[in-house]
């Protein structure tokens, strides 16, 4: 076995994309809080700090407003900055600077400027840490024009897809879930891809129904496929990847074949992420092709809790899927 056939896990291929960047472009820089520890950024930054020195990865005090507005502030003179929330909850102190300072500043002054600012926000959830710092708020950023939005499941894509935010003259938000941190794959060589290129993908084909996750929520789907499978039926499985600029061309193409479509998502029902995908599909595909209407699995519209108990029966799981979508094709 070569070294690129080595297994690596979903947390080293990010601090692989990042040691790449470090490596072959001067002007990328690393900013914000708890860069150096496990307990914040788990094993994707491992000793960045020291390989890359302070002025390349730089720890910030808790402030997330202050280091994304001097991460955007940099782009805007030429760097490559990625500004890292390890929880995406308290990303919303830097709203404005994400917001209405990076996704809008190209369009303000007719693209003479481009911000090409990376923010990397880190879901966490589970582990009783309650409603503050459970929070998958994806869905947020997706509806903002200007700031594209990616949220990888695979390995690969992990790598790939934060290689490809950095290289992009725009604006991008980089989300990854810890709870994929553990899940492992071989990597192939670095080929640098244009983010204006990627978007959904079939990762799983079939024929019965179409289950559509992203981030955590597309592992979900994999699983659920698979037991599918084992009693007979064929699940397809796309993973979103690209959330904003969204296209939902190869999720109608599977939907027109199977005639069955459900959703699975981390964030809450309410103007979330399956509704846009459901909308996206239904707007487009004659009401014949649907054999059944589509499917919406998401969190309860609540506040995460903090006892244990209560985060077992608060988070879709396999076990809670499947009933659901066996209903759904019966």
């Amino acid at each position: 076995m070569n070294k690129n056939d080595q297994m690596v896990n979903y947390g080293v291929a990010i601090r692989h994309a990042f040691e790449y960047l470090l490596e072959n472009y001067p002007e990328v820089f690393v900013i914000g809080q708890g860069l150096w520890s496990p307990w914040y950024v788990g094993n994707t930054m491992t000793n960045l700090d020291i390989k890359f020195g302070a002025s390349r990865v730089i720890d910030t005090p808790v402030s997330e407003s202050a280091c994304t507005g001097a991460a955007v502030g940099a782009s805007l003179c030429g760097m490559r900055p990625i500004v890292v929330h390890p929880r995406i909850d308290f990303m919303l102190y830097a709203m404005d600077s994400i917001v209405n300072q990076a996704a809008k500043w190209s369009h303000m002054i007719g693209g003479q400027a481009h911000p090409g600012v990376t923010i990397r926000g880190i879901i966490n959830r589970g582990g009783e840490q309650g409603a503050q710092h459970s929070q998958a708020l994806h869905s947020w950023f997706a509806h903002i024009a200007g700031l594209s939005v990616v949220m990888p499941y695979s390995v690969q894509d992990a790598r790939d897809l934060l290689i490809a935010s950095v290289l992009c003259n725009d604006p991008v938000m980089f989300i990854d879930d810890r709870w994929l941190y553990d899940n492992e794959a071989t990597l192939d060589p670095v080929t640098e891809i244009d983010i204006r290129d990627e978007g959904p993908k079939v990762i799983k084909s079939g024929s019965d129904i179409t289950i559509v996750g992203c981030g955590f929520s597309t592992d979900l789907a994999l699983k659920t496929a698979a037991i599918l499978l084992e009693n007979g039926t064929s699940a397809e499985v796309i993973d979103l990847r690209v959330l904003n600029p969204f296209d939902a061309e190869a999720i109608i193409r599977s939907v027109e074949k199977t005639g069955v479509l459900a959703v699975i998502d981390g964030g809450w029902k309410n103007c979330g992420i399956a509704g846009e995908v459901i909308s996206s599909v239904v707007e487009k595909i004659s009401p014949l092709k649907l054999k059944k209407s589509p499917l919406r699995i998401t969190l309860p519209h609540c506040p995460a809790p903090t006892a244990g108990n209560l985060e077992k029966i608060y988070y879709p799981t396999v076990k809670t899927i499947l009933p659901q979508v066996k209903k759904l094709l019966d």
